[in-house]
């Protein structure tokens, strides 16, 4: 089973500080990999965390605010400069192509791999063989666009009683019923993936949720995640704040959290004006428990639902 894990890279708002760098963070999943947002200094937190580039297949920009794409041109360059050839997904609001044709004619970026771009914030924008990425728009003051990795359903269980007693030998054949293969027996019979595996699992959720208020449409698309990592800017005695410039505060993300029964929510995109981690949980965990406040370099694992 691959591993499934998120790094968050940067956690605050606006600009980097000594403590909270800049919106970004980097899932990887198995040997591959995606990145969400790329703010000032993103290629720093990935050094820092010993994250290999190679295998990236998408970078996920939402929104084109500094401080969640202002790194991509450093970060797009120094790949190149590692050697990086193979191509990449870039995914974001319409605008994308221009931005990267202005930053050429600059001279500022001329990529050393093909960038295949997606100017979409609605829908499916990116599949591979086990995993797609879609989009949603959300509610911010620009364009702007969240995400949900979802990893493909996977096989049921594999029981290894039952295969033996149909006469399955232990071995690559074990291995063929759990890809969802028959396989002959030296008898001839035919065992059937069916016989042998449960239902179906779901495969692993994840969403990416930043800069937004709040916003029915963001329930529902990340309904039944297993984690969501959301914006939450404020505490919601600035709520009106959050509401002028298009953010979320965390009561309603807890609420968010709760109505779309996701199994584990992550804040992010803290305004420096709080630099307590507890006053955040303790306005948070009254509405959904499973919370947690992000920090740059916090990894999350995601098993594979039971």
């Amino acid at each position: 089973m691959r591993e499934c894990k998120l790094v968050i890279l940067g956690t605050g708002t606006a600009r980097p500080t000594p403590r909270r760098g800049c919106s970004a963070a980097w899932l990887q999943f198995g040997g591959d990999a995606v990145l969400f947002d790329c703010g000032e200094g993103t290629q720093l937190k990935v050094l820092e965390a010993g994250l290999r580039t190679s295998k990236l297949q998408a970078i996920c920009v939402t929104h084109f605010h500094g401080d969640h794409v202002n790194g991509l041109p450093g970060f797009i360059g120094t790949m190149g400069l590692n050697g990086h050839r193979s191509p990449v997904r870039l995914v974001g609001p319409r605008g994308l192509r221009k931005w990267l044709a202005v930053l050429r004619e600059l001279s500022i970026l001329r990529p050393a791999f093909r960038l295949d771009i997606a100017e979409e914030n609605d829908g499916l924008v990116a599949q591979w063989d086990d995993f797609s990425i879609e989009a949603c728009p959300l509610d911010h003051r620009v364009p702007t666009g969240g995400y949900l990795f979802r990893e493909h359903d996977l096989p049921g269980r594999f029981d290894v009683e039952r295969a033996r007693a149909l006469g399955v030998p232990a071995g690559p054949d074990f291995g063929r019923l759990q890809r969802g293969e028959s396989v002959t027996l030296p008898s001839g019979q035919v065992v059937a993936p069916e016989q042998v595996l449960g239902p179906t699992r779901r495969g692993r959720r994840i969403a990416w949720i930043t800069d937004t208020r709040p916003s029915d449409r963001v329930i529902e698309f990340v309904r039944g995640a297993d984690l969501l990592v959301h914006e939450a800017t404020y505490l919601h005695a600035l709520v009106d704040s959050a509401y002028e410039r298009g953010h979320t505060t965390v009561q309603q993300a807890a609420e968010i959290a709760a109505a779309a029964e996701v199994k584990q929510l992550v804040l992010t995109h803290i305004s420096p004006k709080h630099t307590r981690n507890r006053e955040l949980l303790d306005e948070a965990r009254p509405i959904f428990e499973a919370v947690r406040v992000a920090e740059d370099g916090a990894e999350f694992s995601v098993e594979v639902p039971a």
